[in-house]
């Protein structure tokens, strides 16, 4: 099993030295829901929300949270994000909405946390603009995707729940 990177011999936590790798092109997806009363998924989807367009403000603070990733963890290391694409898909069916979240660089340290990040803030925000109607929504299954880049490669979550892969 691979050993924990924040932690040095000593096992104080401290910043990865990411000083000697090369800078390759690095992508990361991340998804996670919000689920929610049927009532509140149709108020969002029809655009009658007080408070304005839902959505677009929750993609705005999506992208937000991916490039301020390094001020909220600790340990994050502050990289230059090439590319952002956040997308809320309503779920009917489900009564949620899905955000997918995929985020690109080229560096020397991965994306994940950003997409990751991202995921959760701009679902935060759904929750916060929506509060007022419904209390009991609830965030689930944020979680990696795929990542691209560095010295791991490509991993990308198996089918199952729970479980990975790496190619």
């Amino acid at each position: 099993m691979p050993e924990l990177t924040h932690f040095n011999t000593a096992g104080d936590a401290h910043m990865v030295d990411v000083g000697g790798k090369p800078s390759t092109a690095r992508m990361a997806v991340a998804e996670g829901y919000i689920a929610m009363l049927p009532e509140t998924l149709r108020l969002i989807m029809a655009g009658g929300h007080k408070k304005g367009d839902v959505l677009g403000i929750a993609r705005i603070a999506g992208i937000m949270g991916a490039k301020r990733t390094a001020d909220l963890i600790p340990l994050c290391h502050p990289i230059p994000i090439t590319h952002v694409d956040l997308a809320l898909e309503p779920q009917p069916e489900a009564n949620r909405i899905r955000c997918r979240t995929t985020v690109q660089t080229v560096g020397q340290t991965g994306v994940e946390m950003e997409a990751l990040t991202a995921t959760h803030v701009a679902l935060l925000t759904i929750y916060d603009m929506c509060k007022a109607v419904d209390r009991g929504m609830s965030i689930e299954s944020v979680r990696l995707l795929e990542k691209i880049g560095g010295k791991s490669g490509h991993w990308q979550r198996a089918s199952g729940e729970g479980r990975s892969s790496t190619r």
